[in-house]
């Protein structure tokens, strides 16, 4: 009886344990970013992707080569390579994410990016 138990409890814990990212907490890529604002909110830039790129894991968004992004933090320290932005997509609307800085080119400046943020777990959390 109790090594029966003790495979139910293996069954449940298996089925139930998530196979993706989404909803969990996720690796912080950096401990600070520039935003035009303290919320970053605003708009920094358009870009157009020179590439596609397909991401790694929930943190990151997909992009088409040719489509634009708007930029709204660009991470630092660690994590400058990466900025945050969305992308519109007409089957699934806006997208919010992360992206390697060297998929885009710079198109069109919005806002000076000049206020520097600490990130919190919430910027690299899946949903």
């Amino acid at each position: 009886m109790t090594l029966c138990r003790f495979f139910l409890v293996i069954l449940l814990g298996l089925l139930l344990t998530p196979t993706s990212d989404a909803g969990r907490q996720m690796t912080k890529l950096s401990t600070k970013k520039l935003c035009a604002d303290s919320d970053c909110s605003y708009a920094i830039l358009i870009a157009r992707a020179t590439q596609d790129y397909n991401p790694e894991d929930c943190r990151f968004i997909s992009i088409r080569q040719g489509q634009l992004v708007y930029v709204y933090a660009m991470l630092q320290d660690t994590g400058n390579l990466f900025w945050a932005g969305s992308v519109q997509d007409g089957e699934q609307g806006a997208r919010l994410g992360h992206f390697p800085s060297t998929v885009v080119e710079e198109v069109h400046p919005l806002m000076p990016a000049n206020t520097e943020v600490k990130t919190t777990k919430w910027d690299f959390y899946c949903n």
